[in-house]
């Protein structure tokens, strides 16, 4: 169970860390699982050069469709039933997965967003797991957030985060701001960050704005893995801009996301409603 406080600074700020969220033996599992996806990536790869040629930064999503390790940890793993904790919901949907890896030398910040805009949802119950699979640190790439910004109501127009093959730009969205240059104004905002171990986790709200750094390192991996949830009030949203790569093709505006493409992966038992 979650503690209330914890789900209170979830509220408030729309980020929290969970140290130990899992246990060494999924890190292990999923640490082989990525590194085989880098090997030989899945349908949806995104990686992107590095600035200086130098490292490699690796991602992917929707992994868990066509790799039974990824699948076994969104719906078998303990996030569920955190994220129905955040929620306080009746039931748990499974947005996507997704891989992000800054190997050693990657000199390629990961810029200033908020999620929810790329994704074809609107709601509020929306929250990310960015699960660390190895030791984040300033100098490895660790996240950085806005405290608070989920509740702004600023929604910002996706853009794509470096050059890769396969994803085009995004549609512009006459509703969207473009984001405003935080870096040279970041003595005015509230940002926080964390340095975490393998096994936790930061977890944060689709809308709140976040960032990571570069890996400095010259041997240290930062092999995150993230999944995203969905509560009771998220329907499938039509609005122009989001990502192709993560919409539905038998979704219509409004739709209960309940299917095979967003499963259900948690559900109030009788004796708890």
């Amino acid at each position: 169970m979650l503690d209330s406080n914890i789900r209170l600074q979830y509220e408030s700020d729309g980020v929290i860390i969970l140290r130990e969220c899992i246990d060494m033996s999924w890190v292990k599992v999923l640490r082989e699982a990525i590194d085989r996806d880098i090997q030989k990536p899945g349908p949806y790869v995104h990686s992107y050069d590095s600035e200086d040629d130098a490292g490699y930064f690796h991602g992917n999503l929707r992994i868990w469709e066509n790799d039974p390790i990824f699948r076994s940890f969104c719906t078998d793993s303990p996030l569920p039933g955190v994220a129905a904790a955040i929620f306080d919901s009746c039931k748990v949907n499974l947005l996507y997965d997704q891989i992000f890896v800054k190997e050693p030398g990657t000199m390629t910040r990961t810029r200033w967003h908020n999620d929810q805009p790329y994704w074809p949802v609107r709601g509020q119950q929306v929250v990310s797991f960015w699960v660390a699979l190895d030791y984040v640190t300033t100098e490895t790439g660790a996240l950085e957030f806005l405290l608070g910004s989920h509740r702004s109501g600023h929604w910002y127009q996706p853009e794509a985060f470096g050059p890769t093959q396969g994803y085009e730009a995004y549609e512009r969205n006459p509703d969207y701001e473009l984001i405003p240059n935080i870096e040279k104004e970041r003595e005015k905002h509230d940002i926080v960050s964390w340095n975490l171990e393998p096994g936790d986790a930061y977890v944060f709200h689709g809308l709140t704005v976040h960032c990571a750094g570069v890996n400095r390192t010259s041997k240290v991996r930062r092999r995150g893995y993230t999944v995203r949830y969905t509560g009771d009030d998220v329907v499938y949203d039509t609005r122009p801009g989001t990502n192709v790569h993560l919409c539905s093709t038998v979704h219509e505006d409004g739709d209960v996301l309940d299917s095979d493409y967003y499963p259900v992966v948690w559900t109030r038992s009788s004796t708890e409603i």
